[in-house]
């Protein structure tokens, strides 16, 4: 197998925020009516964020410039009382975010153990305390979940977030869903994306996730807790005056990018399929439910990092996310052939590696 010529293209599988806007939205941009968003003005903003509301069954919306930043405003406009942010521990919060929790919100960490995302309700019950500080204890401020996990794009079961959030709100604790892909939940699921949101107070989502939109979250939730939200947006540097250009590329996703990602879900499957057929230690296709795909290379004698830079000389660019794992992302530009280019080069490494590829 030769490397990676000039007049081949990289199939890049880092993430599905890698994918470029489509001709639709570029149009639509041209178009879109502007104001000054940070003096709440801008019509095409106003637009996405009643759009996303509705979409999510919420009363308000606000656009963001990231998933990180309307993460940590909405734990921030929860967080009347200072106190410890429960979550499962490799949810993007608390692995992802740079700390946020204690360097920028001020308020403790308490990961919990979980399963692909979901938290261990034993352990939830254990440390789920009504908000506020007593003389012993920090309470809860809130308590969060993910849905798909970003490790290994697992969904949490309807029945396991209404059991969160049936606990929380007994103690009268508030609940956040990160939800950065909660549409190729949606469609795992077969239900509406309002139907998960209903079991969390407040929900973000990415637009630029799968949905092809090239910047920009949107925070959901009841309208006093966006207004909130409004103010430490901007508390983060988050206005972004006449961000109508983007919100346009976000009306757009939303009308015509959730579909599709059930073409992305079956490419995920031919993935770990094909690679599952070269070694089924490599990746069980059983947990592959949306468009992510964990791949597990110990087996093959040498770490994700030696196996991300050979994929890449060799057009396949993946990212490492521990020392034998790698992680693949389909979207909307990664087609049927390039998954089985991806099988085949992946396969031609595999079997020739010890001489070939890895040596020194």
């Amino acid at each position: 197998m030769q490397p990676l010529t000039n007049a081949q293209s990289a199939i890049d599988l880092r993430s599905d925020t890698v994918t470029k806007p489509t001709r639709a939205m570029l149009d639509r941009m041209v178009t879109a009516e502007l104001g000054d968003d940070g003096r709440g003005d801008d019509p095409t903003v106003e637009e996405l964020e009643r759009v996303a509301a509705a979409r999510l069954g919420k009363e308000a919306g606000l656009f963001l410039p990231s998933g990180t930043m309307s993460n940590h405003v909405a734990i921030l406009s929860h967080a009347i009382f200072k106190g410890e942010v429960v979550g499962e521990a490799s949810s993007h919060i608390f692995r992802s975010e740079m700390g946020g929790l204690s360097l920028l919100a001020g308020l403790y960490a308490r990961p919990l153990p979980g399963q692909a995302g979901a938290m261990d309700l034993d352990a939830l019950d254990g440390c789920l305390r009504t908000p506020g500080v007593t003389t012993h204890a920090l309470g809860t401020t809130v308590v969060c979940m993910e849905t798909t996990h970003s490790m290994g794009g697992a969904v949490l079961s309807l029945d396991h977030m209404r059991a969160v959030s049936s606990k929380s709100l007994q103690l009268d604790v508030p609940v956040h869903l990160d939800g950065a892909r909660i549409f190729n939940a949606a469609i795992a699921l077969g239900v509406t994306a309002s139907a998960i949101a209903a079991f969390a107070d407040s929900v973000t989502f990415c637009l630029s996730k799968g949905l092809s939109a090239p910047v920009g979250a949107v925070l959901t939730g009841p309208r006093p807790f966006i207004e909130r939200a409004r103010g430490f947006r901007k508390m983060f540097g988050g206005n972004l005056r006449q961000a109508g250009l983007l919100a346009a590329c976000g009306l757009v996703a939303l009308e015509q990018s959730i579909d599709r990602l059930a073409d992305d879900h079956l490419n995920a499957r031919r993935l770990a399929d094909g690679l599952h057929r070269i070694d089924p230690h490599l990746v069980s296709p059983a947990d592959v439910v949306t468009n992510i795909v964990m791949v597990h290379v110990e087996t093959s004698g040498t770490d994700a990092q030696q196996w991300t830079r050979v994929l890449s000389d060799h057009g396949v660019l993946t990212a490492p996310v521990s020392k034998h794992a790698l992680r693949f992302v389909t979207h909307r530009h990664v087609d049927a052939s390039s998954i089985e280019r991806v099988i085949n080069v992946f396969e031609e490494i595999y079997r020739t590696r010890p001489a070939t590829f890895f040596a020194g």
